[in-house]
């Protein structure tokens, strides 16, 4: 049940190392949502709110906690705001790459809408 053991990648003439056949969930998540991030870049720049954008596992949620796990939150810090994304929570509630990535532009879009009191419809830069 955990997959495919060994090499993926055999070691050839262009790859004497071989090359890894899959990144890590942990690597392409974050790559993922540097892509989301750079697609937003010029927001980055005109918006006077500086806004850092993190991920992190999941959410430390008490014992008690009975509600959904969170995707993600937004919080003020000193120097502006900062945007946590859970990563576990959000890849859990995905069935494909598709799904997965659909999830995250929404999930990013609608943190920094609510940050800079924008429609997440106004921030997106992806054809409609």
């Amino acid at each position: 049940g955990r997959g495919p053991r060994g090499p993926m990648a055999l070691p050839g003439p262009l790859s004497p190392r071989s090359v890894p056949a899959h990144r890590p969930s942990r690597e392409s998540f974050d790559l993922l949502v540097g892509e989301v991030l750079k697609a937003l870049e010029r927001h980055f720049t005109v918006e006077p709110d500086h806004v850092e954008v993190v991920v992190q596992e999941a959410p430390l949620l008490p014992p008690e906690w009975t509600d959904e796990v969170p995707l993600s939150i937004a919080a003020a810090t000193a120097d502006g705001h900062r945007i946590l994304l859970f990563r576990v929570p959000i890849t859990h509630r995905c069935l494909t790459d598709r799904d997965l990535e659909d999830v995250v532009w929404s999930v990013i879009l609608d943190r920094l809408a609510e940050v800079w009191h924008m429609s997440p419809d106004d921030l997106d830069p992806r054809p409609r």
